[in-house]
């Protein structure tokens, strides 16, 4: 039996995925409501972290304690995958243990070859490629607070990072349509901007990208493992500050949304996460729930024996 996992949003069908969201709606709804619900009791899932995380280790580990299992948390020390032992040998041993395995790494390969190996699913918690989870809880968000995303625009300001190729993704999953506004030198993956086609548009300037937009979204300028480049990026970004006049410029009823963390003064004005129509605080929540549906999907419940 070979295990569905969940690297990319690519890895599912867009009715799987906007199950997952239903799914993650209902989910929030029995947790605000206090009804136990505990369908993997007894699963323990591995959390595998090559990079910190807050929101990341925070909902995966409340989100399986919540409905009834366990998650074990092994940072870079804690993991021989760094120190020589073959990624397919560690899969091998970790998923004769586990149910199911989350990883936050470097390499997408890492997630790749891990998943060829592992007899459980494997859950991209984020990569140098990738950020499927956040997007999860971004499209529950928006799901959330104005319906069907289908056919509406969304604007990425900003570097075309990992966050800006799974937003890609969404855009072709999703059905919408994404301009994306970064500075010569800092544009997404090509691969993912090819696949897209007549979904993307690349732009140079921020305001051509949130005129009439229904979404707007951001990220931090200098992502993990770039510090040594922060000056010489905001040098390059500065322009691509997303203020309350930007936003003036989307749609009437626009969602702003930054995956977080997010630097007051750089990538976003000092007052943005304040204005009514940013939705970070709810997007940020979302993981927990998003990701409990995505678990829920994955993970094969206790009571069900094969």
């Amino acid at each position: 039996m070979s295990a569905r996992h969940f690297l990319s949003l690519m890895d599912f069908t867009p009715d799987e995925l906007l199950s997952v969201i239903r799914r993650g709606i209902e989910l929030k709804d029995l947790r605000n409501r206090g009804v136990l619900f505990e369908p993997l009791k007894n699963r323990v899932l591995g959390m595998i972290f090559e990079k910190s995380s807050t929101r990341t280790r925070l909902s995966f580990e409340a989100g399986m304690i919540q409905l009834g299992g366990q998650a074990i948390f092994l940072s870079p020390r804690d993991t021989q995958l760094g120190r020589g032992e073959p990624i397919g040998d560690c899969a091998i041993v970790m998923s004769r243990m586990l149910d199911a395995v989350m990883i936050r790494t470097f390499a997408h390969s890492t997630l790749t070859e891990f998943a060829a190996n592992s007899r459980v699913p494997v859950i991209n918690g984020l990569s140098d490629d990738l950020h499927p989870c956040q997007l999860l809880a971004d499209m529950q968000t928006f799901h959330e607070h104005r319906g069907s995303i289908q056919g509406k625009t969304v604007a990425w300001i900003g570097d075309g990072n990992n966050m800006c190729n799974s937003y890609i993704e969404a855009a072709m999953q999703f059905d919408f349509q994404l301009r994306v506004a970064c500075p010569e030198g800092y544009e997404p993956d090509p691969r993912f901007v090819e696949a897209a086609g007549e979904r993307v548009r690349i732009v140079r300037d921020p305001k051509d990208a949130v005129r009439d937009a229904h979404l707007v979204s951001t990220d931090v300028w200098t992502s993990m493992g770039q510090e040594e480049e922060t000056a010489r990026r905001l040098a390059h970004f500065a322009p691509f500050q997303v203020t309350r006049e930007l936003l003036d410029l989307a749609a009437t009823d626009a969602l702003f949304m930054h995956c977080l963390p997010a630097h007051r003064g750089e990538e976003i004005s000092l007052d943005l996460l304040d204005d009514p129509r940013a939705v970070a605080w709810d997007q940020a929540e979302n993981r927990l729930h998003a990701q409990k549906a995505l678990l829920e999907f994955l993970v094969e419940p206790a009571y069900h024996h094969a």
